[in-house]
């Protein structure tokens, strides 16, 4: 089969702006025969904004429906019952909507930090409470050993500090 004429040599015509670009310069598509979409990039990423504004009124509103299943007055709305603040740490100004992984319903309202932290430790309850356990019981200290030799201990890990000469 024969490939259209704005397909030979490796570019094609924009259906948008009518330029002709080489083929990398088109997005990826699995409906064409050389695997590359009908508008290059730039116009492809003007039209999904533009259908972002008109279907949702901004990224935003649709990255929180598509991804929480929310909307930013539902978003608004649960800042307002936490008091403003992060849920965890009570900074003002959060602006992450934290969710369970496993059902994905939405907690609460995070600040960059905590909804971070909670990422790293994977909503593990027992990796966050070992985080806790390990944060009180250490709490290293500088120990005189001898007059002038100092050592390194904590009350609860590692090995006692030296006996005195």
């Amino acid at each position: 089969m024969a490939l259209p004429l704005d397909d030979q040599d490796g570019r094609r015509r924009c259906r948008d702006c009518g330029e002709c670009k080489p083929l990398e310069d088109f997005c990826a598509s699995s409906k064409r025969p050389t695997g590359r979409g009908s508008y290059c990039k730039p116009c492809h990423n003007k039209r999904t904004t533009e259908s972002k504004q008109r279907l949702y009124g901004g990224d935003r509103e649709y990255h929180l429906r598509r991804r929480y299943g929310v909307g930013e007055k539902e978003f608004q709305e649960l800042l307002a019952e936490q008091g403003g603040v992060c849920a965890i740490c009570r900074r003002p100004d959060p602006e992450h909507l934290d969710h369970d992984h496993r059902t994905g319903w939405v907690r609460g309202i995070l600040c960059f930090n905590c909804n971070g932290g909670l990422g790293q430790f994977k909503d593990d309850l027992d990796n966050l409470a070992g985080a806790i356990t390990y944060l009180r019981g250490t709490t290293w200290q500088r120990v005189l050993i001898h007059p002038g030799v100092f050592q390194m201990c904590s009350p609860t890990r590692g090995r006692p500090p030296s006996p005195h000469f």
